[in-house]
């Protein structure tokens, strides 16, 4: 009776086996959106297809999903193809993606956006750092296939302008799948055992399919982290890949890159000349100058005798010399002196006894300018007492007490001569004590004896 009863296991592989003999879900074809979108640590990717009405559980192998050129992301509408069958763990069919393409825009043209839009939240395109290209570059490095025809205008292009520069041809695939590594390997290898000024990298036109190697993410890294400044040249003019973004400078075309790298021979050879015309004029304007200013300056003295002048010189510097020696010596003859005398004077002598010698001279300087002002007042007394002395004895007062008198006239003026009076006038004598009034009877002159 047992017999009839199926493990859950049996049953699952014979639903399982249905599944992947049936030729219909052996390759289907579906139209959907992604939801609950997995990308798992070991590649694969876990997810939901569905639409209005129904879903289904699916599931990538990273060994399918490593060609995609884009993004999985939720709410994408995507082409599947792949088969059904039973995940035997869980019991339940899943669908098994083989391939996948975004549904209503080219694969490749979505990759493009979604990678551009990375790098350029990563700073990769920020202009602030690009490098510049150097003006006169020594050695030029190129990037590119040596069969096709950019190789050739690169390199025609570079001797016809700038004939000077060495050039490094590095060839590397610019299409195909081994084309990514050749130029992420070709940039690593010019930066880290070359000496370049500029890389060159690019390739002729093509399709979007054919240009695809350089919107490769590795490769853009590589751009980036050049140490050597990259121009990008990639197709013609109307394309644009990510290189030409990260890249320090982007030119339409390859001929374009080389017009860009090097500067152009006859430019410079315009410019020397007119470098060459200004400084033949500069340099007569600067001799004619030079001409008049010896003139002049042969026209001086020290031109023309300059053996007068330079001995004139050499005899004032000699006194000035000699002057200065004898100066200095005897300025530092008198400093040491002075200083070796005081210095011997605080060491042979305590500094507390110059403090009590100088107050003791001190003290004796007090007495003696007291002695000094105490005869001086005495001497300034006593001479004092003798002018008072002399005033006395001139005195007219005491001249007159020893029996001397003066004569005044009516007009109080004293009367010295007798012509200042005449008989029977008033006079006035003052005495040493009082005055007495008197009328001239007679006046005699001196010398005679005669009254009148």
């Amino acid at each position: 009776m047992d017999d009839k009863y199926l493990s859950v296991t049996a049953l699952t592989k014979y639903i399982k086996k249905k599944f992947d003999i049936d030729k219909h879900l052996s390759n289907v074809w579906l139209r959907a959106e992604i939801s609950n979108f997995k990308h798992h640590s070991r590649g694969h990717m876990y997810l939901t297809l569905k639409d209005d009405n129904a879903s289904i559980r699916a599931v990538m192998f990273n060994r399918y999903n490593e060609k995609l050129a884009f993004e999985v992301e939720n709410g994408m509408n995507v082409l599947v193809q792949g088969y059904i069958s039973v995940f035997e763990a869980q019991g339940q069919y899943q669908f098994y993606i083989t391939d996948m393409e975004p549904d209503g825009i080219g694969a490749l043209h979505l990759a493009f956006e979604q990678l551009k839009e990375k790098l350029n939240k990563e700073g990769l395109f920020d202009s602030t750092i690009k490098k510049e290209l150097p003006k006169y570059p020594k050695r030029i490095a190129i990037l590119t296939s040596p069969t096709g025809a950019a190789i050739r205008d690169i390199i025609t292009t570079i001797e016809r302008r700038y004939p000077l520069v060495d050039l490094l041809v590095v060839p590397v695939y610019v299409q195909g799948a081994q084309a990514k590594q050749s130029i992420v390997k070709a940039i690593d290898f010019v930066n880290e055992n070359t000496e370049v000024d500029t890389i060159i990298l690019g390739r002729g036109g093509g399709s979007l399919e054919e240009l695809w190697s350089f919107n490769e993410e590795e490769v853009a890294r590589a751009i980036y982290r050049s140490k050597i400044p990259i121009i990008s040249a990639v197709g013609h003019e109307t394309d644009f890949t990510i290189s030409d973004l990260v890249a320090d400078l982007r030119a339409p075309t390859p001929t374009a890159a080389a017009e860009l790298a090097v500067p152009s021979k006859q430019d410079l050879l315009d410019r020397v000349t007119q470098w060459n015309t200004r400084l033949v004029a500069q340099f007569s304007s600067t001799v004619r100058q030079k001409k008049e200013t010896l003139k002049s300056l042969e026209q001086t003295y020290v031109f023309k005798y300059p053996h007068r002048y330079a001995l004139e010189k050499e005899q004032k510097l000699d006194r000035a010399v000699e002057r200065l020696d004898r100066i200095s010596s005897s300025i530092i003859e008198r400093k040491h002196d002075a200083f070796s005398h005081l210095n011997q004077r605080y060491k042979s002598v305590p500094l507390h006894y110059h403090i009590e010698q100088h107050g003791n001279k001190n003290k004796e300087l007090q007495i003696q300018l007291n002695r000094v002002i105490n005869r001086q007042l005495e001497a300034k007394k006593d001479n004092f007492s003798n002018i008072l002395e002399q005033l006395e004895l001139l005195n007219p007062i005491h001249i007159m007490s020893r029996g001397y008198s003066v004569v005044y006239n009516k007009n109080d003026e004293i009367v010295s001569r007798t012509s200042q009076v005449k008989p029977g006038e008033t006079i006035y004598i003052q005495l040493s004590k009082g005055r007495a009034e008197c009328t001239v009877e007679n006046i005699r002159e001196e010398g005679t004896n005669n009254d009148e």
